[in-house]
């Protein structure tokens, strides 16, 4: 049996590409009214327009704009139900180079404090309406030791502990709160960790399931964790990852 979103509110962040596009296709084909957010209002429009939901621009990353953002979201249906903030960068300059402390400003901002800050927006109204949820995207980054993405680890591994901390506080007034932590998968950058038929080789070792995963699956995972089905779960963060977190490399 599939999910049960009908008459539902959903926000979506990073709604217009990849694991975001997805959990949002996931969502109108499932019934909810979806709120569709990136920075790029034709795409927006765009994807807003095929799923029948509402198109909410916003370059997550400026907080004044985002603090307006909050109360534009609420406002378009009267509420929110879920949400589900999965917008993110990697970013790609490296320390010692020029211009990375700005870039370490710009993934921080994207990635952590535009989750933060809406969650601190937009959870008390959710209670007030009696209750939802929220899913978080961290990855399979949070989870382990990284060589060449801290700050990126860095940002999604506040996000695992985001999680917990917003479950505990509105937990008791009916709002839950979890992550998913997505590893490998088709979105684009797969690209250059297979760059070449040696580094693929060796990616697929490290995966039990040897293979990549796809943005439908990961949504799969986050619409059952905001679902009534996950209705005695919160705090938690399911990894995604074709059990890459778990395997001794053979």
């Amino acid at each position: 049996m599939g999910f049960d979103f009908q008459g539902r509110v959903a926000l979506v962040t990073g709604g217009t590409t990849g694991i975001g596009l997805a959990i949002a296709e996931q969502l109108a084909a499932s019934g909810a009214t979806v709120l569709i957010n990136s920075e790029n209002a034709a795409a927006c429009d765009a994807v807003a327009t095929r799923l029948g939901g509402v198109a909410l621009p916003c370059d997550l990353s400026d907080s004044v704009a985002l603090d307006a953002f909050a109360g534009t979201a609420w406002r378009a249906c009267g509420r929110v139900d879920h949400l589900f903030l999965n917008a993110g960068i990697t970013g790609r300059l490296q320390a010692r180079e020029a211009g990375y402390e700005e870039e370490v400003a710009r993934i921080f901002a994207v990635n952590l404090h535009h989750v933060r800050r809406l969650c601190d927006l937009i959870l008390p109204r959710m209670a007030e309406a009696g209750g939802g949820s929220a899913v978080l995207t961290a990855s399979l980054s949070a989870l382990r030791g990284n060589r060449n993405i801290g700050v990126y680890s860095l940002t999604k591994a506040a996000i695992v502990q985001l999680a917990r901390d917003m479950a505990v506080r509105w937990g008791p007034e009916g709002v839950r709160v979890n992550a998913v932590a997505p590893g490998l998968i088709a979105t684009g950058w797969e690209q250059a960790v297979l760059a070449t038929p040696e580094k693929a080789e060796r990616r697929m070792q490290m995966t039990p399931l040897r293979r990549i995963g796809q943005p439908g699956e990961v949504a799969d995972a986050a619409l059952f964790l905001a679902s009534d089905k996950a209705a005695f779960i919160t705090g938690q963060t399911l990894a995604v990852d074709g059990g890459t977190s778990i395997t001794d490399g053979n």
